[in-house]
C-alpha cells in the first residue's frame, strides 16, 4: 500500500543505509533490519525480538556489520 514510502512508525532510519522495520504482534515486538541494493533490491539482514524498550546494541552491530558483508560481497561481483 505505502511502496518505498513506508515511514514511521512502521520503519526508520538507522543511519548509514541501515533500516529498522519495526513489527508488533500479541507475541511482542519485533524489529528487522534491512538496506537497500542496487536494482530496487531489499535485503533483509537481521532480525530480533524485543525484551526491552532500547534495541541491544549488540544486535545493532550484527546488522551493521551484515550490510558491510552483503555490500561489500555485491561490489565485487560488478
Amino acid at each position: 500500500m505505502f511502496g518505498q514510502d513506508l515511514g514511521m512508525p512502521h520503519t526508520r532510519a538507522m543511519r548509514e543505509g541501515l533500516f529498522e522495520l519495526r513489527l508488533k504482534a500479541s507475541e511482542g515486538i519485533a524489529r528487522v533490519f534491512y538496506c537497500t541494493m542496487a536494482g530496487k533490491k531489499i535485503m533483509m539482514l537481521h532480525q530480533v525480538i524485543k525484551k526491552k524498550e532500547k534495541t541491544p546494541p549488540r544486535e545493532l552491530a550484527t546488522a551493521r556489520r551484515r550490510m558491510k558483508e552483503v555490500k561489500n560481497a555485491h561490489t565485487q561481483r560488478t
